[in-house]
């Protein structure tokens, strides 16, 4: 009954893992337009620019710099996915990765809820946010949506693991 128990975690930890590639990897892409040209002049980031172009708007004013290069993200976009990647590396230091329990759907809500104060007080004029307000909003719902995440992973990795017997 343990060795099942042991490789549960053990699929479970494998499946964050991946996450965890795949979630550093995608927040490291959003700056590499800005970090390439630095290395070489032959790489100018221009592939992850544009690839990114399909997700973010990428409004200059709204994006951070690395010296003159812009990131392929706005500051938002970037807060989301560094917060995903950063609460995801850090999942195990506060629930146990083998949880496919997610936690109440309220949680994800509220996350949202800074970034859409942050856009209405600018719309309305009452705020004028900036690469901050933007970076760290978006940080909230990425760490938000991050708990989310692992579980549902891991459940997917979990299931699909399973060698089924047919009935007979």
């Amino acid at each position: 009954m343990m060795a099942a128990r042991e490789q549960i975690i053990k699929k479970a930890y494998r499946a964050w893992f991946v996450v965890v590639l795949i979630t550093i990897a995608w927040a490291i892409a959003t700056v590499l337009p800005a970090i390439l040209p630095f290395i070489s002049e032959s790489f100018t980031g221009s592939s992850f620019f544009w690839f990114f172009g399909h997700i973010c708007h990428q409004m200059p004013e709204r994006s951070f710099h690395f010296g003159v290069h812009q990131f392929a993200v706005c500051s938002r976009c970037f807060g989301v996915y560094f917060g995903i990647a950063a609460a995801i590396l850090i999942y195990p230091l506060w629930r146990n990765v083998d949880e496919i329990e997610p936690l109440p759907r309220i949680w994800l809500f509220l996350s949202i809820i800074p970034m859409g104060i942050d856009w209405s007080l600018g719309m309305l004029g009452i705020w004028e946010n900036n690469h901050l307000s933007r970076f760290v909003t978006g940080l909230i719902l990425g760490i938000g949506c991050a708990t989310y995440i692992v579980p549902a992973v891991v459940e997917i990795t979990l299931n699909y693991s399973t060698v089924r017997r047919p009935v007979s």
